[in-house]
Order: C-alpha cells, then sequence, then structure tokens
C-alpha cells in the first residue's frame, strides 16, 4: 500500500480535494494557531501553543513551487507565408514548472523561513519517470535536497524594529512568528532580459525595433549601427524602460498563488502579503548598518558619473552612495546559488551574452541535447525540430551585445531600468489556524479542511 493511500491520512485527503471547490473557499487566514487578537471588543485570547508545520506539510508546499516535467515545444517554425525558418527556440530550459515562465526562464527562487532555519530552495529536475511524486518517501527527499540551510535561525530583525522600514503596520503582529513557515521569492532578471533582447531581435525584416534609452534622453541604446544599416527598423522605436523586467517577474506571483492554494487544500492558513522589505530581508548597503546583511545578496554600487545627474537625478554625496544598488548574486560557503548574467560575474557584457547563447546553443547546450526532445517528442519528430527549426543569426547576436554592452557601460550596472534580480515584495505565510478565533467570531472562517486538519496531520 502506498503511503497515501491510508483513508484517514492527511496527504490521501489533499489528493483528493477537488480544484473547484478550493478555489471557491480560498480565504486569507492570517490568525496562526496560539496567537492572540488585540481588537478592542473583538480581541480574542489564545488558549493553545503554536503548531509547526510538519516536514511533510513543507515538503507539499516546496513541491508546489518545483519542477513537473518537460515542457512541448508546441510552435510554429516556418513563416506560413514565406516558408523561411522563424526562431522556435526560445526556451532557456525545457523543463517545465507548476507555473508558467515567460520563455520558461523559470527565474524565480524562493527562500523558507521555520523555527528550524532560514533556506534556499535550489531548482532540482523533474521527478525520475516511475517514481510517484506524491509518495511521502518522495515528497521528504526531494525537499531535503533542495533545502539549502543558509542560517539555523528563524531571519528577522530584532523585537524592537518590527516596523517600517522592516514590517508593514499591522502585519508585524502575525508575519513570521514562531510556529509559521513563510516563502519568500525572487527572481532572476538577468538571464532572461538577455535571451528576452534576443528574441525580439529575431523578429522578420522591416519589424525589429530599434531600441532607445529613456534614461538617456531617447539616443539609440547601442543601436546606432544596426539602425543605419536596416537591421533595426528606425520607425518602431522601444524604449528599454518599456523592456522593463520582459515580464519575468510574473513568474514568482503565479507561483505564490499555486502556494496559496496548496495551503488551502491541505487545510492551512494562507496569507500572501508584504512583510520584511525586500532591501532589508536580502541585505540592500543602504540597509545594513542598521539590519546587518540578512539573507547576504551579493550587491553592486555603481560609481556615479556627472550624466547620472542628469539620467537618475543622483549626486556624488554620500547618501546617495548606494542609492542605485542592485543584487547580482547569492553565494552560501562558496557555492553560487544565483549567479547573475552580468558583471562582477563575467568580465564584460559580451561575455556574458556568449554565456546565455553557449548554453542554448553551444557544445552541450539545450539545443544541441537530443535525448531531451527524444522524451518530448514520438518517433523522430524531436530530431527534426533541432534539425530544422532556426538558430540565432549572428547579426542578432551582436547586436544583443552591443545593446547589452552599452546598458552596462553607460549606466554602471546590468540591467539598468529595472534589478538584476527582483523581489515582488511579497511572502506567502503557512500556518495552522487559531480554530476558535474564527468559529468565535466569524459566519464562514473555516472549512472542514481546518477544522479536520489537525485530527488528520497531528493526531
Amino acid at each position: 500500500m502506498k503511503d497515501h493511500d491510508h483513508p484517514q491520512s492527511g496527504l490521501a485527503a489533499f489528493l483528493q480535494e477537488p480544484l473547484a471547490r478550493v478555489l471557491w473557499s480560498r480565504r486569507t487566514r492570517r490568525v496562526p494557531r496560539g496567537y492572540d487578537v488585540p481588537a478592542g471588543s473583538a480581541s480574542y485570547t489564545s488558549k493553545a501553543e503554536p503548531v509547526p508545520l510538519s516536514k511533510l506539510e513543507e515538503a507539499i508546499l516546496i513541491a508546489a513551487t518545483g519542477a513537473t516535467g518537460l515542457t512541448m515545444p508546441d510552435r510554429p517554425w516556418q513563416d506560413d507565408e514565406t516558408g523561411d525558418p522563424i526562431m522556435s527556440k526560445p526556451n532557456l530550459v525545457m523543463e517545465g514548472r507548476t507555473a508558467g515562465s515567460p520563455d520558461n526562464a523559470q527565474g524565480t527562487y524562493f527562500f523558507m523561513i521555520n523555527d528550524e532555519g532560514t533556506y534556499f530552495i535550489r531548482h532540482l529536475p523533474p521527478p525520475e519517470e516511475g517514481i510517484d511524486p506524491w509518495s511521502e518517501a518522495a515528497l521528504l527527499s526531494r525537499a531535503e535536497a533542495a533545502k539549502v540551510r543558509l542560517l539555523d535561525r528563524r531571519i528577522d530583525v530584532p523585537t524592537g524594529m518590527r516596523d517600517f522600514p522592516a514590517y508593514l503596520d499591522s502585519n508585524r503582529f502575525l508575519s513570521n512568528r514562531p510556529g509559521t513557515t513563510v516563502f519568500f521569492p525572487v527572481v532572476d532578471l538577468s538571464h532572461q532580459y538577455i535571451n528576452g533582447l534576443m528574441y525580439l531581435l529575431t523578429q522578420p525584416e522591416k519589424a525589429r525595433p530599434a531600441l532607445i534609452d529613456d534614461r538617456n534622453f531617447y539616443r539609440p541604446a547601442g543601436t546606432k549601427k544596426w539602425i543605419r544599416n536596416g537591421f533595426l527598423n528606425k520607425d518602431i522605436k522601444l524604449p528599454l524602460g518599456a523592456v522593463y523586467q520582459m515580464r519575468t517577474e510574473i513568474e514568482a506571483s503565479l507561483l505564490v498563488q499555486n502556494l496559496f492554494l496548496t495551503t488551502e487544500a491541505l487545510g492551512l492558513g494562507g496569507w500572501i502579503h508584504g512583510a520584511i522589505s525586500p532591501p532589508v530581508l536580502m541585505g540592500d548597503p543602504k540597509f545594513r548598518g542598521r539590519f546587518g546583511t540578512m539573507l547576504g545578496f551579493d550587491y553592486v554600487s555603481p560609481k556615479w558619473r556627472f550624466m547620472d545627474l542628469l539620467r537618475w537625478h543622483t549626486l556624488p554625496v554620500r547618501a546617495m552612495r548606494h542609492v542605485r544598488s542592485h543584487a547580482v548574486g547569492l553565494t552560501h560557503q562558496g557555492e553560487a546559488l544565483i549567479r547573475c548574467k552580468c558583471p562582477p560575474n563575467y568580465a564584460s557584457m559580451a561575455e556574458a551574452v556568449d554565456t546565455v547563447v553557449a548554453g542554448k546553443f553551444g557544445p552541450g547546450g539545450l539545443y544541441k541535447d537530443a535525448g531531451i526532445f527524444e522524451r518530448i517528442y514520438k518517433g523522430d519528430f524531436g530530431a527534426r525540430y533541432l534539425r530544422e527549426a532556426a538558430e540565432y543569426e549572428q547579426d542578432v547576436i551582436a547586436c544583443c551585445r552591443d545593446i547589452c554592452t552599452y546598458i552596462h557601460e553607460t549606466h554602471g550596472r546590468f540591467p539598468a531600468h529595472c534589478e538584476a534580480i527582483h523581489a515582488p515584495g511579497i511572502w506567502l505565510q503557512a500556518h495552522h489556524v487559531e480554530e476558535e478565533y474564527y468559529e468565535q467570531l466569524f459566519r464562514n472562517g473555516l472549512t472542514e479542511r481546518q477544522r479536520q486538519h489537525m485530527s488528520r496531520w497531528h493526531p
């Protein structure tokens, strides 16, 4: 009998929950088990003690952010009128995840915070074929393989500093408390920023946009040569500020919603909110003097240049020294957990661009691995796709190099109009709900999932 076949087990109940009912009953339940609610005449005092999530409960939540199998390149690779090849190899990876991603960039990483420590959740490949990914053994083993323990404690600011800019208003009373588990997402934008630029540059002739810099008087963004020779259309002007994050930031919000629905299906309390603000939590130099290094991201602070006065309205004064700093990576015990495609991680932006290209089309690159596409396609269709679908032309790569080099040389960082690592400013907290509080005050405070959770999961 499989681990989840027992009718009374919490895992069995979770796997049998209908999506429609979970969607319909999804509600924020902020109050964790064991916590009081000071609210005037509606105040509530808990008689319970906090109960942390079990390792299996957390493993299910980790699985809700992870890889699930291989995606399909179900797209045309020829122009329907001319028959010319079109770019149909935009993906950065082929491993699919529980939420979608532009060009399957999969740039979102999670941190998990609980009573035992603060963890980075590394990307794992999809489960091997033939293994039940929802068995208790598989869930627990994959969760342990994904977790990198950064701290042996729950990361937080000192008790007396639980106000802005660390926490917002009433959030500080119930957020990131003992017994709760928190998931905090960040998104590496740099990889897809380069990949997305190249995809823009593969548009049909006369439809390739001329990128301009709205932070530098709308001048060509390293594209003057390419406008003059007709590779880019001077009449289709695209500001770098409009390109912004290449939509890659959407990944995190989709994954957080998946986490929220998973907490509901488990019968837990779930709460998406802004808690420790990202610059504080990530260790931005502007806040290290007050809060310390926190998660300890690697930051770059561009040197001030005279034109920054006009481009970014900054001055060469101490107070503005780190105003344009941004995170470019995360290293733990010598391992680069996140390494953005930009200096100082690479000697130049040309090298960073070439690394992205090589990861797709170089020896050992994604689109040179026939075995992946044999697992995706039936018969020899994978080989046909690899043989017939186009790769980047050299002009596309060279133009992308020029744009990225321009951004870094002009603004002292890459990207300039958004961060290399974006934090949406939200996290999801999962906890056992304070049942009596919801029963006492609200007409529809709990579902049967919440009422039965403790007996199913913690008998």
